[in-house]
């Protein structure tokens, strides 16, 4: 895979490179800790359904300014990261599952993108958040292989799969993309009304040019295997919930995608840290930027130094 130069503008000290790992290349946007903070640990950041790394904009700056440095990476076939445009097979979960464990393996090499000095030190934590479909996929990571992490926190992610109201947003684009062209599809969504409302890309940072940017450089294959895996998802939570890892389950007040009840009754399974944040839908990284970041932040200090659930989260 081959990345494409960043087109967007990035967070204070933060600069955007191409990640290499051996299962291929992916666009991060990597942001140090704040030079007058003490460095706590450092967090792989996965975006969601039709969304980019651009999707966390509003996250870096204060969770630097907390000790963490955060890298947010586009996954294979997502808006600067490339992938096969017609097969889906390379889309499937496990696929994008391991993408993520050679995405952290690679943080931690000598020969990193630092030069010979590792992102991730060897005593360094490493914590893992995914967005939505992020969270999915972060979820299947994990029960790959959690020893990479220190901890996983699922942001507007839920047990299974999406409610019938997404599902049938899902369906109508899948049923345009199989007869149109990725541009077509953006005209006929816009012509139809707001992007996120008729099955389109999800509301994002950098407003309608940047949601057509990264629409486009979206390989369909993309979207139309992570959509069916949305659509299909199984519950997996009693199988996570026996990987010794504290979890943290965050969320808005309301989301149409998985209810907040869904949610909460996720987190009670996990014996997870629940984090409902006011005034915020399903993207609490773009709806309350500030809150959901402290809230992160405060679960990732509450983390002890072996990974395992402290007692306030046990």
């Amino acid at each position: 895979m081959t990345t494409q130069p960043a087109a967007t503008p990035l967070p204070p000290n933060a600069r955007a490179y191409p990640l290499h790992t051996p299962r291929g290349t992916f666009a991060v946007v990597d942001s140090p800790a704040a030079p007058d903070a003490q460095p706590r640990g450092v967090a792989l950041l996965l975006p969601g359904f039709t969304g980019s790394k651009e999707d966390f904009t509003l996250m870096h700056e204060p969770l630097a300014a907390r000790g963490y440095r955060t890298i947010a990476v586009d996954g294979r076939g997502q808006h600067e990261s490339d992938g096969p445009g017609q097969d889906e097979a390379p889309y499937a979960q496990a696929e994008l599952a391991r993408d993520v464990l050679a995405q952290a393996a690679a943080l931690r090499a000598t020969d990193g993108p630092d030069g010979r000095v590792a992102v991730v030190g060897p005593d360094t934590p490493l914590h893992l958040l995914g967005h939505s479909l992020g969270g999915q996929i972060a979820r299947a990571a994990v029960l790959l292989d959690h020893s990479p992490f220190r901890s996983l926190t699922l942001m507007a992610s839920g047990p299974a799969q999406i409610s019938d109201s997404q599902q049938q947003r899902v369906k109508l684009l899948r049923d345009a993309l199989a007869v149109m062209t990725m541009a077509e599809t953006w005209e006929a969504i816009l012509a139809m009304g707001p992007p996120e409302e008729v099955g389109g890309p999800a509301r994002g940072i950098g407003g309608q040019d940047l949601l057509r940017r990264r629409w486009l450089g979206t390989k369909p294959a993309q979207l139309l295997a992570t959509g069916r895996q949305l659509c299909t998802e199984p519950d997996r939570v009693d199988e996570l919930a026996a990987v010794p890892l504290p979890f943290h389950v965050l969320s808005g007040a309301s989301d149409d995608t998985w209810p907040v009840p869904v949610l909460d009754d996720m987190a009670e399974r996990l014996h997870a840290r629940r984090t409902v944040i006011p005034g915020a839908e399903h993207s609490p990284n773009a709806d309350q930027p500030l809150p959901t970041a402290q809230a992160i932040a405060d679960f990732w200090d509450s983390v002890d130094g072996t990974g395992s659930r402290s007692p306030a989260d046990a």
